[in-house]
């Protein structure tokens, strides 16, 4: 069994989609703190919540010199969706690729659901440091309180 990277190891640097077809890293934030969020998929309840409530703080991020990124398997169409319904500031990637970031980080896994397995993302949000190495990781995330538990912490750093 492979171990996947936790804290005190190096994000890994496996380049993503952005919306608007650009392409983002972890190296990208090099020198500043970065919160990734990961969530299963756009425009479902839990993860507009998710979403929305670290828009909501994302002022006190820029304040704390901590940037973000929301990452799913979704499509730049999808995240670009998103965005416009719900007037997201939080930037978003697509994490579509085989052996993409949350394959990486082993949370692109199977899950199960009313007696179907599938393949899924399981909600997990990294703190990595400004010298890139992951500071913190909160697995199966609860949403309610989330991204104001992520800030405190990100402060904290």
């Amino acid at each position: 069994m492979s171990t996947f990277p936790g804290v005190g190891d190096a994000m890994p640097d496996i380049e993503m989609e952005t919306p608007d077809g650009g392409a983002v890293k972890a190296s990208d934030f090099a020198g500043q703190k970065l919160v990734m969020f990961f969530y299963p998929k756009d425009n479902t309840p839990g993860c507009t919540t998710e979403a929305k409530d670290f828009t909501a703080l994302k002022g006190d991020f820029d304040q704390a010199g901590v940037a973000l990124l929301g990452v799913s398997k979704d499509s730049a169409k999808k995240h670009q969706n998103f965005i416009a319904k719900h007037d997201l500031t939080t930037p978003l990637a697509t994490d579509a690729e085989e052996s993409g970031l949350s394959d990486a980080l082993g949370i692109w896994t199977e899950k199960k659901m009313y007696g179907k397995t599938y393949m899924g993302m399981v909600r997990t949000t990294y703190l990595v440091g400004a010298e890139g190495k992951i500071a913190q990781v909160w697995n199966k995330v609860k949403v309610k309180g989330h991204a104001e538990e992520v800030l405190s912490a990100a402060k904290a750093l």
